[in-house]
């Protein structure tokens, strides 16, 4: 069965990171992970323009150095950028010490402190670290599993059956999810767009 929203006491282990913003606006807070990556990174911008939707893009740091153009395409069109680690490693089997470097090494890159850990494994350590840094470690309360074996119309009924005002909403620019993206984003931008929502990047801060 697949986990769409998170359970409440991963938010009492980590109190301090970001689930969801504001619910009294019609906001809502599109994120895509584990990018740059040429074609489907480019495709979700083209798409997101048509509604003049901005978004948070959570890379990874290898991938950033592999496709520069495509990352500073991202920034032009008034997206933000956040930090979701360098080579895309697990925090239940990453040491403390070899995690934060990652973590930081891609930082460098990103300039500001917003963060994702990859896969959503933190432990407490690494999260007490990130915190203790000055990081905004932001998950998620709506999940579109785009990446896995589903029907593209079970990816998208996911995230229009759960998606509310001051959602963050995980979809993934990677060639695992292409298909299912393909068809959920366009029709989730068209569908909230028709009931007055609009689509913004999350606030960070530099560092």
């Amino acid at each position: 069965m697949l986990l769409i929203q998170p359970r409440r006491f991963l938010k009492k282990i980590y109190p301090k990171a970001l689930w969801h913003l504001e619910r009294e606006n019609k906001t809502i807070y599109l994120t895509f992970d584990d990018g740059p990556v040429p074609g489907i990174t480019e495709w979700i911008l083209d798409e997101l323009k048509k509604f003049n939707a901005k978004a948070t893009f959570f890379c990874v740091g290898a991938n950033i150095l592999k496709h520069n153009t495509v990352f500073l395409r991202v920034l032009e069109e008034g997206h933000h950028v956040g930090n979701h680690s360098m080579f895309h490693s697990r925090g239940f089997s990453t040491r403390l010490e070899n995690y934060m470097d990652e973590t930081n090494t891609c930082q460098k890159l990103i300039g500001n402190n917003l963060f994702r850990p990859p896969y959503g494994q933190l432990k407490r350590g690494q999260y007490r670290s990130l915190i203790q840094q000055g990081y905004k470690v932001v998950m998620w309360d709506v999940i579109s599993y785009d990446y896995e074996k589903i029907s593209p119309e079970r990816c998208l009924n996911i995230v229009l059956s759960n998606t509310r005002s001051g959602s963050i909403v995980v979809f993934h620019d990677n060639l695992k999810a292409e298909q299912n993206l393909k068809y959920s984003l366009p029709k989730t931008l068209e569908h909230f767009d028709k009931l007055g929502y609009t689509f913004k990047a999350i606030d960070f801060k530099n560092r």
